[in-house]
C-alpha cells in the first residue's frame, strides 16, 4: 500500500546548506576548542563565578558547532548508511570530534577535582545558575575519572573502538535483506510483517528475519563481545562495580530505585501472561506463537495513510496545548522528518535532538500500520521536548534516559485517549485498547525482561570471557520465558532474536528507561485526568527545564513521588486495570457475537 510518506524526506540544510560550510564549521571548531584550551587549561580552579560562567558560555558555543557537524554527517547517513561516501564523512567528523574533545576534556575534570566546599561556594552564585546542574553531576562523577592523559587516550581510541563496532553493527543490518515470498525485504520491511493481520505471513517473516540473521550470526555475535568487553574494561578502569552502576548514575537514579523497578515489574509477569491469554481467545487460537504476538484484533488492521497520521497526531497535541501543537506543526511543514521506506536507511526510529542552534528531526521507516501512528506520536513527544528544552543550552538541554521517554510516552497517550473518545463500536474500542496494552507490554515488561538479558550478558562477560552465539541464545531465551510465563509459545527460531535490537549495543543499560518512563507517564496522566487544563501549562514547563535538575525535583512540581518505593506499583495497577478494561469488552463483544450467531 502506498502510504503517501515515500517522499517524506528530512530537508538537512537548516544545518548546512552544502558539505563545503560543513568542513569550514569543523575546522573553525577544532581551532576554538584549540584556543579554548590555551586560555583555560589549568586555571579552572582559579576562576570566580563570573569568569567559570563565561568560560562556559565559550565551551557552551563549541560543542553546538561541532554538534552541528556531527548531527549532519549522522543524520546524512542514517538514510544511506550503504553509501561509502557518507560513512566517510561520518568517521571523518567523529574523528575530529575525539580530536576536539582532547583540547575540552580538561574543563570537566578540572572541575570534578575542585574541592567541594569550593564547588558549593561557586554553585551559589546566580550567574552560574543556568549550569548548576551540570556542575553538580560532574561533582559526582570525581570518583570515576581518570586523569587528563588517561581520559584523552580513551578518547581518542573511543573511534576506531566502540564506536567502530556500533557503526559496523549499524551497517550491517542496514545491508541485510531477507527473503519472504520471493522478495527481498529490509530488516524494518520484514519486521513490519509481524504485524499482519495474516497469520501464515507473519510466520514466515519470522523464519525469514531468523534465517536472516543467522547468514551473519557469526558477525553479529562478535560485535556483541566486544562491546560487552570494551564495557567491562571501561567499568574496571573507572572503579564501577556493576555493569549498571555507570548507567544509573547517568541517569540521576540510585542503583536502589532501579532495583525497586525491576522487582516490581518482574513481580508482576502475571500481568503479560493474562494479557496474551486474553489475546489467543480473542484470536481463537488453541496456542499463542511469538509471530502472533502483535497480530492486530479487528480493525487494529485499518492503514492510515500519511495525511491521516498527521491530522490525527497534530490534532491531538494542539488540543492538550495549542502550543505543542504549534511545534508539531513545524516538523510537518518545515521538512524536519524523513518517513519514507528507503534501501539503506536505518531501522527503527529515532528523533535526533541536533543542537540548540538549530531544531530536532526524527526519522521514520512508515508502513500506515496503527502501531506507525502511535510511533509518529511517540518520537514527536520526543521531538517537542528537544525543541521546548533547548533553551537551556547544550549542557542542561538533555534529560537522562530515565526522563527521556516521558514526552514520548505521554505522546502516544494523547493520541490513544483521543481515538478511544471518537470511538463508540465497542469491537473497534476493543481493537484499539488491545492495541494500546500491546506496546504496553512492549515498554514495560519486555524492556525489563531484556535488562534481565542485558543483566546475564554482562556478568557472563566478565566471568566467563568470550561467549558464543548459543549462550546468547539460552539466556535470551531464559529471560523471555520468564516473562510470558508459557502464554506464548517460542519458537526455535526466536532463539536469535537477540541480535537485531540494537540498544543493547548503542547504549547498554538503556532498555529499563523505557519502563521508567511508560510507569512515570501512567502517574502523570492521572494527574492530568484530574487536573485539566490547570495541568498542561506545568508539563510544558516540565518539557522545557529539560535536564536542569534533577528528575525527583523535576517531576515533584507535578506532584508524583519518584523516591516513594511503591510508585511503580501504581503504575502497574493502572495496567492491570486496563487489562480488566479489555476483558470487559471482550465479554460484551463475544457475547454479542454469540448472541447473532445463535
Amino acid at each position: 500500500m502506498m502510504t503517501g510518506a515515500e517522499h517524506v524526506r528530512w530537508d538537512l540544510r537548516d544545518l548546512y546548506p552544502d558539505e563545503t560550510a560543513l568542513q569550514q564549521d569543523l575546522a573553525q571548531g577544532l581551532a576554538q576548542a584549540e584556543a579554548f584550551y590555551a586560555r583555560y587549561h589549568s586555571k579552572i580552579a582559579s576562576l570566580d563565578a563570573e569568569a567559570l560562567a563565561e568560560a562556559l558560555r565559550q565551551y557552551e558555543a563549541i560543542l553546538d558547532r561541532l554538534g552541528r557537524a556531527y548531527t549532519y554527517a549522522y543524520l546524512n547517513w542514517a538514510t544511506q548508511t550503504e553509501d561509502p561516501a557518507c560513512g566517510a564523512l561520518l568517521q571523518q567528523v567523529r574523528e575530529a570530534y575525539a580530536q576536539a574533545t582532547k583540547h575540552l576534556l580538561f574543563l570537566e575534570l578540572e572541575w570534578a577535582q575542585l574541592e567541594a566546599e569550593r564547588a558549593q561556594e561557586l554553585l551559589a552564585a546566580e550567574v552560574l545558575r543556568p549550569f548548576r546542574h551540570y556542575l553538580e553531576l560532574q561533582q559526582r562523577l570525581r570518583p570515576h575519572l581518570l586523569s587528563e592523559p588517561e581520559e584523552k587516550i580513551l578518547a581518542e581510541k573511543r573511534v576506531t573502538g566502540r564506536d567502530a563496532w556500533v557503526r559496523f553493527f549499524d551497517e550491517l543490518l542496514g545491508a541485510m535483506r531477507f527473503s519472504l515470498d520471493g522478495q527481498l525485504l529490509t530488516e524494518q520491511e520484514v519486521l513490519a510483517k509481524l504485524y499482519d493481520p495474516d497469520r501464515e505471513v507473519r510466520r514466515q517473516a519470522a523464519l525469514a528475519l531468523t534465517e536472516g540473521l543467522k547468514t551473519r550470526l557469526r558477525e553479529l555475535t562478535y560485535v556483541f563481545n566486544i562491546v560487552l568487553a570494551d564495557k567491562a574494561a571501561e567499568d574496571r578502569l573507572r572503579g564501577y562495580r556493576s555493569w549498571i552502576e555507570s548507567r544509573n548514575l547517568a541517569n540521576e537514579v540510585s542503583d536502589e530505585m532501579v532495583e525497586a523497578l525491576i522487582q516490581a515489574v518482574t513481580e508482576r509477569y502475571e500481568l503479560v501472561a493474562r494479557f496474551y491469554e486474553l489475546k489467543r481467545r480473542l484470536l481463537g487460537y488453541a496456542e499463542l506463537y511469538d509471530y502472533d504476538r502483535y497480530a492486530p484484533i479487528g480493525q487494529a488492521s485499518t492503514r492510515y495513510s500519511w495525511e491521516e497520521a498527521r491530522q490525527l497526531v497534530q490534532s491531538a497535541y494542539d488540543a492538550f496545548h495549542p502550543r505543542l501543537g504549534r511545534i508539531v506543526a513545524e516538523f510537518f511543514e518545515r521538512r524536519w522528518i524523513d518517513a519514507a521506506l528507503v534501501p539503506g536507511k536505518r531501522s527503527g526510529a529515532f528523533s535526533h535532538g541536533a543542537v540548540p542552534s538549530a531544531h530536532p528531526y526524527i526519522l521514520l521507516n512508515y508502513t500506515g500500520t496503527i502501531r506507525d501512528v502511535q510511533t509518529l506520536a511517540h518520537e514527536l513527544g520526543h521531538g517537542v521536548h528537544q525543541y521546548l528544552s533547548r533553551k537551556q543550552g547544550v549542557l542542561q538541554a538533555d534529560t537522562p534516559l530515565t526522563m527521556a521517554e516521558t514526552a514520548s510516552v505521554f505522546g502516544e497517550m494523547l493520541v490513544f485517549e483521543r481515538l478511544m473518545a471518537a470511538e463508540t463500536d465497542a469491537a473497534n474500542r476493543l481493537a484499539m485498547l488491545m492495541g494500546k496494552i500491546d506496546d504496553t507490554i512492549a515498554t514495560v515488561f519486555r524492556q525489563v525482561a531484556m535488562n534481565r538479558f542485558e543483566d546475564r550478558i554482562h556478568v557472563a562477560r566478565r566471568t566467563q570471557g568470550e561467549l558464543p552465539p548459543e549462550a546468547f541464545c539460552a539466556y535470551w531465551m531464559e529471560t523471555q520465558q520468564a516473562m510470558f510465563q508459557g502464554s506464548v509459545t517460542l519458537g526455535e527460531h526466536y532463539r536469535y532474536w537477540w541480535s537485531y535490537i540494537p540498544h543493547f549495543v548503542h547504549t547498554p543499560g538503556y532498555v529499563y528507561a523505557y519502563a521508567f518512563g511508560e510507569l512515570l507517564v501512567l502517574a502523570l496522566f492521572a494527574r492530568y485526568r484530574e487536573e485539566g487544563d490547570t495541568f498542561a501549562e506545568r508539563y510544558l514547563a516540565l518539557l522545557e527545564a529539560g535536564g536542569s535538575d534533577w528528575p525527583h525535583v523535576l517531576v515533584g512540581r507535578l506532584g508524583v513521588d519518584l523516591k516513594d518505593t511503591t510508585f511503580w506499583h501504581q503504575g502497574l495497577t493502572a495496567i492491570e486495570a486496563l487489562i480488566e478494561q479489555a476483558e470487559a469488552l471482550a465479554e460484551q463483544v463475544l457475547g454479542s457475537t454469540n448472541a447473532q450467531a445463535a
